[in-house]
């Protein structure tokens, strides 16, 4: 029997409101255990999960209660806007309303976008500072791994608005002096900016150059186990317009039993002709004028914290260096 006004709820349809996992149905789609319990997939965000009632139990307001608090507290880390969870005292009328149908529904694609206007989020220290071995022509490639203790961590992570973080920096001069390419390399570095790897998309904080591959609807959700480039970034002006930026990810299974993440960062110029200048022909010239400086990939996370209704946040196990070679 449908939940209509004027009806008293069965306990059915009552823990269906916290257990629901279809996507279709009266009572909602997906029950409040679904987004804020293990869950599945892109939906869970690894808090505990309500109990439900035994048939026949009476549902009172310390059961609605229950579930109006968990709602509040996904909506205060989502930053949604929900008018349904007002707190009931034992004795008030509980009434059907469809807000709260829809409010289940806000909250559940706000879980499964990866929270994206949460603002609860930190940013930790660098986990990994790759620094290219000297200065170099050619390229500087960098391999970074991510791991997770257990693959629900992982999505928990995501799920909660989680992202892997990188950017690039420079500590070295080509030369005696900041070169061209080393003038390439900076704008490259400031139109690249932080990227980030979200659970269903990517991002760059940088706005700058030409970007030659957009993957940036490529997130967590989307990679496989072969790399894809989720950015590809070309200088648009001055003497080296070949030379680029390009990140690539991978998991290493489907995205909710992968454990581990890798992203590939390629500084890379094309011009690697113009190599050292030699005896006979440095007069007045740098001898290392079209090299590029000490380039260094850094890898961050970004990770929820409990200041906006999560009780439990989710973060990686640990990280490490893959591969660091300059060609």
């Amino acid at each position: 029997m449908a939940y209509v006004a004027g009806d008293q709820i069965s306990t059915q349809e009552y823990n269906g409101f916290l257990t629901n996992t279809t996507t279709t149905g009266t009572p909602p789609s997906l029950g409040i255990n679904h987004l804020i319990g293990s869950g599945s997939l892109y939906y869970g965000l690894g808090q505990t999960s309500l109990n439900t009632v035994a048939t026949g139990e009476k549902i009172t307001a310390t059961h609605w209660n229950s579930l109006f608090t968990a709602m509040d507290n996904i909506a205060n880390h989502t930053n949604d806007t929900i008018t349904s969870t007002a707190q009931r005292s034992a004795g008030d009328k509980i009434e059907i309303k469809s807000a709260l149908i829809t409010d289940l529904a806000t909250l559940a694609a706000s879980v499964q976008n990866g929270c994206p206007n949460a603002t609860a989020l930190t940013t930790s220290v660098a986990q990994q500072t790759s620094a290219a071995s000297g200065r170099y022509t050619g390229s500087h490639i960098v391999e970074q791994s991510t791991t997770f203790s257990t693959s629900s961590e992982m999505r928990w992570f995501f799920n909660q608005g989680g992202k892997i973080q990188l950017n690039v920096t420079r500590t070295g001069n080509g030369g005696s002096t900041a070169g061209a390419k080393d003038s390439s390399v900076d704008e490259l570095i400031t139109g690249m900016g932080d990227l980030k790897i979200g659970s269903q998309v990517s991002t760059r904080s940088g706005s700058t150059e030409t970007l030659t591959t957009d993957g940036f609807s490529i997130g967590f959700y989307d990679l496989t186990t072969s790399y894809q480039t989720i950015m590809e970034l070309t200088q648009n002006s001055g003497l080296y317009t070949t030379m680029y930026f390009r990140v690539e990810a991978k998991v290493d299974a489907a995205p909710g039993s992968s454990t581990v993440l890798t992203t590939k960062v390629s500084i890379v110029d094309p011009d690697s002709g113009d190599s050292e200048y030699t005896a006979g022909n440095t007069a007045s010239i740098d001898r290392y004028a079209n090299f590029i400086g000490v380039t260094n990939v850094i890898l961050k996370y970004v990770k929820a914290t409990t200041a906006e209704g999560l009780a439990t946040i989710y973060q990686p196990f640990t990280t490490a260096l893959v591969s660091n070679n300059i060609a």
